[in-house]
């Protein structure tokens, strides 16, 4: 029961932050590309560039996503030397240093760097800069070690993190903040295995305590309806909202109660009626629709409070 609870706050959380975010982008390591607004390059090298970083970052499964838009790879672009060939047609020449970077956005901390000199040729200056860009190789073993170095320090990141982590998600936890503290929990990568069982572990006991939060919430609700109306309208209105309620194993007995209450209550022909969308409630409680609810619960509570994207301020490392 363990393990399927967990796959469900898996599936839960990474219908979260927006529709790009996929079930496997929690439990890897994420880097997110930025380009500052304000470094000096054209537009079309600028944008050739950018995509290089997603390859370099997609090709070795850490590929951005705005699950976790904390950790990103960046970089720094020197001019060296720019000379002008002789044509027809004249010519640009650019030796350049690509300065890549990996860091934490929030803190502002460089994890890893390593620096690629390129050559670029071309009729104008944009296209110097396309040449030299496309020169970046994906498999360069300094591209590859300066990956695994970004990775490592992430991951020491994490487990340096881990206790703080754990106390910030129980806070937001007993502040009713359920979906923000299972997110956060989430967000520790598998590789970081004594962390991210905890985390794990931990996010079983909280999104527990939301059903049960959830539940008594709405069983509450669906009471003062059939107090207010004890007929057949209430009756209607009550169920709708049981057959919404994953029930809690405290809540279920409640909710049992509730339900002879109004059947009790009602004339044969609305009994049967009543039976029939009880039943069919059950039937859904027994195959997808606890996990339906929760993930639509979930999905819509938090995707009204966490940020759409990380606004980056002043990084430009050099």
């Amino acid at each position: 029961m363990k393990k399927i609870i967990s796959v469900l706050i898996l599936t839960v959380v990474a219908i979260v932050s927006n529709a790009q975010v996929k079930l496997d982008d929690f439990g890897r390591i994420v880097l997110n590309t930025y380009i500052p607004e304000n470094i000096s390059l054209p537009s079309e090298a600028k944008n050739l560039l950018i995509t290089k970083l997603n390859q370099i970052t997609s090709n070795n499964g850490m590929g951005g996503s705005q699950a976790n838009p904390r950790f990103i790879i960046t970089a720094n672009v020197s001019v060296g030397t720019k000379d002008i060939i002789a044509g027809p047609p004249q010519m640009i020449a650019q030796n350049l240093d690509v300065t890549l970077f990996i860091g934490d956005a929030l803190s502002n901390t460089i994890f890893s760097n390593t620096t690629l000199s390129l050559k670029g040729v071309g009729t104008n200056e944009s296209k110097a800069f396309i040449s030299a860009f496309k020169t970046i190789n994906l498999r360069d073993k300094k591209v590859l070690a300066f990956l695994e170095d970004g990775k490592k320090k992430i991951t020491e990141y994490f487990a340096k993190q881990c206790d703080f982590i754990l106390k910030e998600a129980r806070t937001l936890a007993h502040q009713f903040k359920f979906n923000e503290a299972i997110h956060k929990l989430m967000l520790v990568p598998d590789v970081c295995e004594e962390c991210y069982t905890q985390c794990t572990d931990e996010a079983v006991v909280i999104f527990n305590k939301k059903i049960e939060s959830d539940c008594t919430e709405k069983l509450k609700e669906a009471k003062l309806i059939w107090a207010a109306e004890p007929n057949e309208i209430g009756a209607l209105k009550a169920s709708a909202i049981m057959v919404s309620i994953v029930p809690s194993d405290n809540c279920k007995t409640e909710i049992s109660k509730l339900s002879i209450e109004i059947k009790n209550k009602l004339q044969l022909e609305q009994k049967k009626k009543y039976d029939f969308d009880m039943l069919e409630m059950k039937k859904r409680y027994d195959t997808e629709q606890k996990i339906i609810e929760a993930q639509k619960q979930i999905a819509l509570e938090q995707s009204r409070n966490q940020p759409k994207t990380i606004i980056y301020h002043d990084i430009y490392w050099r």
